[in-house]
């Protein structure tokens, strides 16, 4: 066993830990199932040995993939953090642009109907209640609360174009 375990180790240069785990799988593996094991094709310290190998790589495998999935998400965190004077800058700006948005759109209506959707509401019933459409039929209701959305996102288009 310990033959099979410095093999691992050694030959692809893997932690301990995921060539102690592989040895142990191997045997487990042979275990389960003996009958795979043909004595004409090999010793069975190689069936363990080809066993274990292919268990160590998985592993390896999955090491790297999990540290490239983690630096990948570290360089997101990083990207996205902010610090205190650019949040409060942000927070300025979109006061600044909601002021714009409010000029713009003067209907009280329009403009929670509008903040709903940049929340990312999809809901119709929910927008056709904030657009006094709730007693329409369904299928008018639908379509209203399309035109509208269409109508707001458009206006909301333009707007940016201009500033």
């Amino acid at each position: 066993m310990e033959a099979l375990f410095s093999s691992i180790r050694y030959d692809l240069n893997c932690l301990d830990e995921e060539a102690y785990d592989s040895r142990i799988d191997a045997v487990l593996t042979y275990l389960d199932n003996p009958a795979q094991y043909v004595p004409k094709r090999g010793k069975l310290s190689t069936y363990l040995m080809e066993i274990g190998k292919r268990r160590a790589i998985d592993q390896i495998r999955s090491r790297t993939a999990r540290h490239r999935r983690e630096k990948e998400f570290a360089a997101v965190l990083e990207l996205g953090a902010t610090t205190p004077k650019e949040e409060m800058n942000l927070k300025i700006e979109a006061r600044e642009l909601w002021t714009e948005v409010e000029k713009a759109m003067p209907s009280e209506s329009d403009r929670k109907t509008l903040q709903l959707i940049l929340a990312g509401e999809r809901s119709t019933e929910v927008l056709a209640k904030e657009l006094g459409l709730e007693n329409l039929p369904l299928h008018k209701r639908q379509k209203e609360v399309k035109r509208h959305r269409d109508r707001l996102l458009n206006a909301l288009k333009s707007l940016g174009n201009k500033l």
